[in-house]
């Protein structure tokens, strides 16, 4: 028999005796349930309550919560404290949370290209059941990523039923209108759920039912921590957004938040009526501060602070001494856990997708731990390929085996698409023009992801095109495209800054390309173009030779472009190079463009060298390169010198003086350029020897209808512009 020394039976009885009173006072203080309401950026303030809280020594048994507040709620839940959460909000790039698209830079090119031609928020699905519409503005892409490294999904599935805290978390069926409570499942999907805004982010999944935000019927989920955790005291914190006033309702847009707010106030006012004497209610002072002001997340969260400090004496009944509220804490904490090494990768869900279009972008392995900055790369540049609705990724244990599951969604309203797109360009010299762009979109006509491009041109410029792109390998770092078109357009002559005559030109060309993906860096073609075209003087003095010609030969073109945006970059850069021999015309065009973009706090400069020339021969009228228009010598009329051998450089510098919503990736910016210009052999404006200049002002931003330039333009040589341009090119 065992036999321990006299003093361990002391040990052992003063351990049960230390037990036993940790219990009895634990089982004393009454069972607290935490409540943290909706309010998108304004739920931030949740944030300084937890602070107060943690000060004050108050521990919870349960907590619930709604939108932002399920955030909150669900990291809190999952052991992250206030002072992390302080500093994941501060790390977070709020601008660029509501863009699903990686970086343009990280897009792959053939999608960088039909964003180029294409408007994207018009892109509408053609299905066997008919027209199919985006279900959001946002998919919420990078939005689900911030979540699972919020709570170390990296590190294996955090389910709720699994948290040491118990959690609520409330969405609404928006099929039928029914309050749904997540006590279960994937943390990370139940907090994406609850803050789904309709008509902003897209609604979620989930077991047949579509879930937006929770706050549509339960805002401030007082009624579910009475129930979850049988609480005696309820602490609510309410950061709603109040009603506008009347006089400030008077779009589609603000009718439209009115309704929400008005069916969130009436759940909200319910819910109030269910608080007792001995409840806590905080209700933050947030004046000023709206429900897109994410950026402001830090004095948000000080203005919890200052609230939930104000019911100091109210939350000390609830302090818990400090080795039992730390002991309480310990249990819930995260403070350490490993990664594990993954010993499978695994993707799943793909149903017309070739897996190696996805296998191409991973850079885990077997035999290797998940990092959230890698993988959330990896997938951002997957959702870059424009194939899915999300990309998402869970780390499962079976068997003793880590699993890295990759959970591609294709998109429920593709594969083939209609896209439209828009131009205004209007100058002082030239006058103005205008078109519209629809196209017919198949996409993934094969395993290896052939694509069939038809669009239809109006306006100004009248054009019927094909382009049919086949990639060669499963990963497509390879491809053929044949690509055909005829157009009508028009073409003004310039001579002595006047317009001295007008042609119709129509066109026709027909192309036969290979070439080669690298990367994502951009892409190599080499093929044969083959042109017809026909120039007919409509009103003036003849300048050019009027008839028909067919040209033809081997066009070789490089088009890199690392540009973090596409159309108003903040950093980056961009080369082009195009070299077409025509043998049967006896010359040679090559064209080169090389541009960048980098920034410093809100100003932006930007600078453009490019060269277009005949390196054998000399480049006909009919395919000469031009000289003016916006950006390309800007106090001239777009294309008002025609000629060979021209050399451009431009730099401008811009200053950032607004954002664009949540949602709508792009600033609003004031601009000043300078640029100079010159051109060896002139077709027009033949007197126009020697460099040209041009210095400009303008105003510029990305719209939903693309890009939008305001401004004007003077040269020294005594010519001035005023243009305006909207739309996509």
């Amino acid at each position: 028999m065992l036999r321990f020394p006299r003093f361990s039976h002391s040990l052992i009885v003063i351990g049960l005796l230390c037990a036993s009173a940790v219990q009895a006072a634990e089982s004393s203080r009454p069972r607290i349930g935490l409540v943290l309401g909706g309010g998108g950026a304004r739920g931030a303030a949740h944030i300084g309550v937890l602070e107060v809280l943690e000060k004050m020594r108050v521990p919870v048994d349960c907590v619930a919560g709604t939108s932002m507040g399920a955030l909150v709620a669900g990291a809190y839940a999952a052991g992250m404290g206030p002072a992390a959460m302080r500093k994941a909000l501060a790390s977070a790039d709020w601008n660029d949370m509501f863009i699903d698209n990686p970086s343009y830079s990280e897009m792959s090119h053939r999608n960088k290209t039909t964003l180029r031609n294409y408007l994207p928020g018009s892109e509408t699905g053609i299905t066997p059941d008919g027209v199919r519409y985006q279900p959001g503005v946002v998919a919420g892409q990078k939005i689900k990523l911030f979540f699972n490294q919020l709570v170390r999904a990296n590190q294996g599935e955090r389910n709720i039923e699994t948290l040491p805290l118990p959690l609520s978390i409330i969405a609404t069926d928006i099929g039928n209108g029914e309050r749904v409570v997540f006590r279960d499942g994937s943390l990370t999907k139940a907090m994406r759920a609850s803050m789904s805004v309709p008509g902003l982010l897209a609604p979620v999944d989930h077991q047949g039912r579509k879930l937006v935000d929770g706050g549509l019927v339960d805002n401030v989920p007082i009624a579910e921590v009475r129930e979850r955790c049988k609480a005696d005291v309820v602490i609510a914190v309410n950061v709603g957004s109040p009603l506008l006033k009347p006089e400030d309702v008077g779009s589609l847009l603000t009718v439209s938040a009115q309704m929400v707010n008005i069916l969130t106030e009436q759940n909200v006012t319910r819910s109030l009526a269910l608080l007792k004497p001995q409840d806590i209610y905080i209700k933050p002072d947030l004046e000023g501060i709206t429900a897109g002001d994410f950026p402001r997340h830090a004095e948000t969260a000080d203005r919890g602070r200052v609230a939930a400090e104000a019911l100091m004496p109210q939350l000390a009944r609830l302090a818990r001494p400090e080795a039992e509220y730390l002991a309480w804490w310990k249990g819930i904490e995260v403070t350490s856990r490993v990664s594990p090494v993954i010993d499978e990768v695994e993707v799943v869900g793909l149903k017309r997708v070739n897996p190696a279009v996805i296998d191409r972008h991973l850079s885990v392995e077997n035999g290797i731990k998940v990092r959230p900055s890698e993988i959330n790369r990896d997938l951002l540049r997957m959702y870059g390929d424009g194939y899915y609705e999300s990309v998402d990724y869970t780390v499962l244990t079976q068997r003793d085996r880590n699993i890295l599951r990759v959970l591609p969604v294709e998109k429920s309203w593709g594969p083939d698409y209609v896209r439209f797109a828009l131009n205004l360009d209007a100058d002082l010299t030239k006058g103005s023009s205008f078109g519209l762009r629809a196209a017919y979109h198949k996409t993934l006509i094969n395993d290896l992801g052939g694509e069939l491009i038809g669009s239809i041109d109006v306006g100004s410029l009248n054009r019927l095109a094909f382009d049919y792109y086949q990639p060669l390998d499963p990963a497509q770092r390879y491809f053929g495209e044949v690509t055909a078109w005829t157009e009508q357009s028009r073409l003004s002559i310039f001579e002595w800054d006047k317009r001295i005559a007008e042609y119709k030109v129509y066109q026709t060309g027909l192309g036969a390309f290979v070439g080669a993906n690298v990367g994502l860096l951009g892409q190599l073609r080499l093929g044969w173009l083959e042109r017809w075209r026909r120039m007919e003087l409509d009103t003036g003095m003849p300048s050019l030779p009027s008839g028909q010609e067919q040209f033809g030969g081997i066009r070789a073109s490089l088009d890199f472009d690392q540009m973090n945006r596409m159309y108003f970059p903040t950093d980056g850069w961009a080369a082009k190079l195009i070299y077409f021999d025509s043998p049967q015309s006896d010359y040679s065009r090559v064209d080169a463009n090389v541009q960048g973009a980098v920034s410093w706090g809100d100003t932006v400069f930007n600078a453009r060298v490019s060269y277009t020339g005949s390196p054998r021969g000399q480049l006909p009228g009919y395919d000469a390169a031009g000289l003016g228009g916006v950006f390309n010598l800007s106090a001239y009329a777009n294309n008002q010198i025609l000629g060979d051998d021209i050399t451009y450089a431009g730099i401008r510098a811009e200053r950032i003086v607004g954002r664009l919503p949540l949602g709508l990736r792009g600033d609003m910016r004031l601009g000043v350029m300078l640029e100079g210009a010159r051109a060896g052999f002139r077709y027009t404006e033949t007197t126009r020897e020697g460099w040209l200049d041009s210095l400009g002002l303008y105003v510029g931003g990305e719209t939903p209808f693309g890009p939008v330039y305001l401004g004007g333009a003077y040269s020294s040589s005594g010519v001035s512009n005023l243009f305006l341009f909207v739309g996509v090119k």
